[in-house]
């Protein structure tokens, strides 16, 4: 197989940094067309130097003269702005990493679908807002989702569809930094703690959304869609060693499971390679050194967002994305210092209680629409959860 065109969404993010990492260890297969980033313009142009793409993009356009500047007679062509970033993702790349945080990851990721590229996804929101929608045009294009999240990456490998009718996926978390505490415990988290994340080296609001579980409940959602399956056959399971990723139950009773270390590189060698596996320095598993291996139900009392995610998923519409959006601005409240841990999931839920309300979470008509009405909705759980958000900030 000769060269593939790659593009990387979000190439200075952590998810983005393990891809290129990853895809040095076959430099001859890879021929990458445009990196793109957020605002990082240092760690972009060293990037860019290092691979030389055709393109670099910045989403913040007060870095563009900067990145010119650093990549000054190279001779990679550099852009600014989201329209810019959209465009490089649908411009027919064989493999399109998505890793945009949040639901700036929208737009590109749906461009690439209609593009007929293979997508390499790790932008949750692209399935949690729109992912009927995502998944219609991707098979309209021709082109295909492969997960990149650990969890979903572990039930691609081992779910088959042909017996899917009576199978229930299972997914594991590792709990996060508090699993085990009080309420009380919870109630004066800091940042730093929630930020510490066990086993997994995470950006900041990813690690958040660990700390709450909300990620999680966005993993259920995306489940969902991913694999067609019934909110009821699909059950969360604490698993503090993150040694088994995921697990799917078939109806003679057998589990299959994949592990793995916790390395992000791995579900990331699986979306470039499948239905190969690709040979790289990966960390390979002591299962006699690691001992035991143990599993709990999750406390939804103390880790409300599970629930709410699960409502959501239920009521469909545009109840995911709404809740998305509200939780992206708890999250942006708590890591500013605004809002306390135990108050993420109180904005999130008010906010939807708020909406639903409004009569704001009607679906789109369709998959055509799907960007807009996302973003649309998204943009009113912005705005609701920011009236919501003056109610709890600095509450005891």
């Amino acid at each position: 197989m000769g060269a593939r065109s790659v593009v990387v969404l979000g190439s200075t993010g952590s998810v983005g940094v393990s891809t290129l990492d990853l895809l040095a260890h076959a430099p001859d297969k890879v021929e990458i067309l445009a990196l793109t980033a957020g605002r990082n313009v240092a760690k972009l142009a060293e990037q860019a130097l290092a691979w030389r793409p055709k393109l670099a993009v910045i989403e913040d356009e007060a870095g563009l003269a900067e990145l010119r500047q650093r990549l000054k007679g190279s001779g990679i062509e550099t852009a600014a702005g989201a329209d810019a970033i959209r465009q490089c993702a649908g411009q027919g790349a064989d493999w399109v990493m998505s890793a945009i945080v949040g639901a700036a990851g929208l737009a590109p990721t749906l461009a690439a679908a209609r593009a007929g590229s293979i997508i390499a996804l790790a932008n949750k929101e692209s399935l949690v807002c729109a992912g009927p929608a995502l998944l219609s045009i991707v098979r309209a294009a021709g082109g295909s989702v492969i997960p990149v999240d650990s969890e979903h990456s572990a039930i691609f490998q081992v779910f088959n569809p042909a017996n899917a009718a009576q199978a229930r996926l299972i997914l594991t978390a590792s709990g996060g930094p508090f699993r085990g505490w009080t309420r009380e415990a919870m109630a004066s988290v800091t940042v730093a703690q929630a930020l510490a994340h066990p086993n997994w080296d995470m950006g900041p609001k990813i690690s958040i959304d660990s700390a709450t579980m909300m990620n999680k409940g966005l993993e259920v959602i995306e489940a969902s869609y991913l694999f067609d399956m019934p909110p009821e056959r699909i059950a969360v399971l604490i698993h503090p060693q993150s040694v088994v990723h995921s697990m799917v139950e078939y109806a003679d009773g057998s589990t299959l499971a994949q592990l793995g270390a916790p390395d992000m590189r791995a579900p990331i060698a699986c979306a470039w390679s499948w239905p190969g596996r690709m040979t790289w320095p990966a960390p390979k598993l002591d299962l006699a050194q690691i001992a035991s291996l143990t599993f709990t139900a999750p406390d939804e009392a103390l880790f409300p967002a599970l629930r709410i995610a699960r409502d959501c998923l239920a009521a469909g519409g545009g109840a995911p994305a709404a809740m998305n959006a509200a939780n992206e601005v708890a999250v942006a409240a708590f890591l500013g210092g605004r809002i306390r841990f135990l108050q993420i999931a109180e904005v999130v839920s008010a906010s939807l209680e708020a909406m639903n309300d409004n009569g704001d979470l009607a679906p789109a008509a369709s998959d055509n629409e799907a960007v807009d009405w996302a973003l649309m909705t998204d943009a009113s759980a912005r705005r609701v959860s920011a009236q919501v958000l003056s109610r709890f900030t600095c509450r005891d």
